[in-house]
């Protein structure tokens, strides 16, 4: 399995996702779509059909249900010829042949140098721009390796100017009844503080692209909220955002312990991701928990079972809520393209929504917003000391 997996209290940091057929879960408390007043016309997905723990057997009835409630929308299917032949006569649909498969437990070497010919190498390809700066998708999505996928992407798109690393975005909800976003969540295990500081950075880009929000706040995962807390890499990376907080280039709130992640009480969590994968899987056996805890006590007597009746509708609301397939499709977030990483164990319907994400996220220019805003972030931020390099001066030292 990759590092990123489906968690039941995961969301992307994206747009709501359209949902089809009467049994899809309510999508009411879904994160607020995209704040752009324009969007393109028309939308070009590759998706790497070999990926996850399922293959072909659950990206093609994806892309299909995927097709059917996009009209305007395309997909290039990126796999073996004699697995996607059928596919090929689909409508607004073409099929790009890839030879080699990138297994879920194979070495980031292997995937990058070995297996050229990818299914997961050729999709990413197709979001390259050209010379010209067209490429053949708008977004490429994944449910492969997760390492692999990091490292194919990194090498094929680059990451953005003053980005070393990119990092995986996604978002929990809160109490407040919003959501909080937390990066990174996998892509890298270990990190400097000067990286932690560039997912700060891409974190606060990333909400005030989709959110509108001008100045959003920004907390460090740590051990406590005490600044003598934590390793070396932890305080050196709280040093470094309380000096660009104080310059007024960020709205660094200090640091946050875990729990907090779902008070709200700040818009962003910045964390490692070792710690951020950590967090992500203690959610999910936590949900998971719960859940389990509810359905043994309204099965324990007769009594329990006609409250159970009577409480479903509460109960489907509350299931469709902490159900991880609505909220698949994380972000790879620093890169000069759009790809998304989709649960490793995702069925047919969770990767229709990591589809559904990408296509919300091409659509809506989120990689020109967070480009931007990125940049204009790098741009105001100087040295504040000596010993307090810029965003950029950490990423070209790195």
């Amino acid at each position: 399995m990759g590092a990123f997996t489906g968690a039941p209290v995961l969301a992307s940091p994206l747009a709501p996702v359209t949902l089809n057929g009467a049994s899809s879960p309510d999508m009411s408390s879904s994160p607020s779509d995209f704040q752009t007043p324009q969007a393109l016309p028309k939308v070009r997905l590759a998706v790497d059909c070999m990926g996850g723990d399922h293959g072909p057997s659950v990206t093609l009835p994806a892309c299909q249900a995927f097709l059917a409630a996009h009209p305007e929308a395309e997909v290039i299917l990126v796999g073996r010829a004699d697995v996607l032949s059928d596919a090929a006569s689909w409508p607004r649909c073409s099929v790009v042949v890839a030879t080699e498969i990138v297994e879920m437990d194979d070495p980031i070497e292997v995937a990058l140098r070995r297996k050229k010919d990818s299914s997961m190498r050729v999709a990413v390809g197709q979001v390259k721009p050209d010379a010209e700066g067209n490429s053949a998708a708008q977004a490429c999505v994944s449910a492969g390796n997760t390492g692999a996928l990091m490292a194919v992407s990194r090498y094929l798109l680059k990451t953005l100017e003053g980005i070393d690393r990119p990092a995986i975005a996604a978002v929990m909800p809160n109490k407040l009844g919003a959501y909080t976003t937390v990066l990174d969540l996998g892509a890298n295990v270990d990190c400097t503080a000067e990286h932690l500081l560039q997912f700060a950075v891409m974190g606060s880009a990333l909400v005030s692209a989709v959110d509108g929000k001008e100045n959003p706040s920004v907390g460090l995962l740590n051990i406590g909220e005490e600044e003598i807390k934590g390793n070396e890499a932890i305080k050196r990376a709280g040093e470094l955002l309380r000096a660009v907080g104080a310059a007024g280039h960020m709205n660094f709130c200090g640091n946050v312990e875990g729990n907090d992640i779902f008070k709200g009480e700040v818009d962003i969590v910045v964390c490692d991701g070792f710690v951020g994968n950590v967090a992500l899987k203690t959610s999910e056996g936590l949900a998971s928990l719960i859940a389990q805890f509810l359905k043994q006590e309204f099965k324990r007597t007769p009594l329990t079972l006609l409250a159970g009746l009577i409480a479903r509708p509460v109960l489907n609301r509350l299931a469709s809520r902490l159900d991880h397939r609505r909220y698949s499709g994380g972000a790879l977030l620093g890169l000069r393209g759009l790809v998304f990483k989709a649960h490793g164990s995702s069925d047919a319907f969770a990767f229709e929504q990591a589809m559904n994400r990408a296509y919300d996220a091409a659509r809506h220019g989120l990689l020109t917003q967070v480009h931007d805003r990125i940049l204009d972030t790098l741009a105001a931020m100087p040295a504040v000391n000596d010993d307090t390099p810029t965003v950029s001066a950490a990423a070209s030292t790195a």
